[in-house]
């Protein structure tokens, strides 16, 4: 049962709900996936390596949390079929994963733009077809069900190439125009849905290097923090709120909405 919006104590918990975060094992999938977890969320960890999901588990376990491994390709749409179609309710579907190949704009192939659009656009709306049976059944027994898609500030701007040491740490072109239209896809889910009190938003992440980046180019991450209103970059944990937001009761009037978190640099 939905909880009640004038009770703001359970707003952000995931009690009893069931998640699924695709891309998992990378930098921001690992926050979100625990942040799930730790909000009492049963977490499906998805990526294409088993090793690195079921070493995700075992560290959401080791903080009293639930999950579970789910190996495959989000690319791969007959895998995804397969899957959701064993699973009889989810809750959240989180649509992070996308592979990008760093190229320069004369390397740049007709296959890397396949590749991209393919797992970050193609891939979120493969994913929500398929997962709809159980997000319907989420539906059911809660009264609402999440659709979460992950976008990134160059969706909504271009990179800014004087920041960058050097030309390879640069967005390349692929990428930006692939999340462009996720947002787009966000809001067209979202209007399919909508009746079904399935909510579909978009998270907006801004700067959120690695540290390993951070650390081999200080330069490059303070011109990165300058460019942000709060003069610094994120951490990856600073991810999960804006995520329980989207993915609680928090925001059960919310949808077709993206939710920037890039310290304010898209505002100017």
């Amino acid at each position: 049962m939905r909880v009640n919006p004038s009770d703001t104590s359970g707003l952000f918990r995931l009690d009893g709900r069931i998640a699924f975060v695709s891309g998992a094992a990378g930098h921001l999938g690992r926050a979100m996936a625990h942040g799930l977890a730790e909000a009492g969320a049963h977490v499906i960890v998805n990526g294409r390596k088993r090793e690195s999901l079921e070493a995700l588990v075992t560290s959401i376990e080791a903080g009293k949390g639930s999950a579970e491994p789910a190996a495959f390709d989000v690319g791969d749409f007959a895998a995804a079929r397969k899957f959701f179609a064993a699973r009889p309710r989810l809750d959240i579907l989180v649509n992070n994963a996308i592979t990008m190949t760093p190229r320069s704009f004369d390397t740049l192939s007709e296959k890397d733009f396949a590749e991209t659009y393919g797992t970050g656009v193609i891939a979120p709306f493969e994913m929500a077809r398929a997962a709809l049976p159980a997000l319907r059944e989420a539906v059911r027994k809660a009264g609402e069900a999440s659709i979460v898609n992950i976008a990134s500030m160059y969706a909504t701007v271009a990179p800014d190439a004087r920041i960058y040491s050097r030309p390879e740490q640069a967005s390349p072109l692929h990428y930006g125009p692939a999340k462009a239209a996720l947002l787009q896809l966000t809001r067209h889910l979202a209007a399919e849905f909508g009746k079904e009190h399935i909510r579909v938003n978009a998270l907006v992440p801004g700067p959120f290097p690695r540290e390993s980046v951070s650390n081999a180019d200080p330069g490059f991450a303070e011109r990165l923090a300058a460019r942000t209103m709060l003069g610094r970059t994120a951490q990856a944990d600073e991810i999960r709120g804006p995520l329980l937001f989207l993915a609680s009761s928090a925001s059960s009037f919310v949808t077709g909405a993206a939710l920037a978190v890039d310290g304010g640099w898209t505002v100017w």
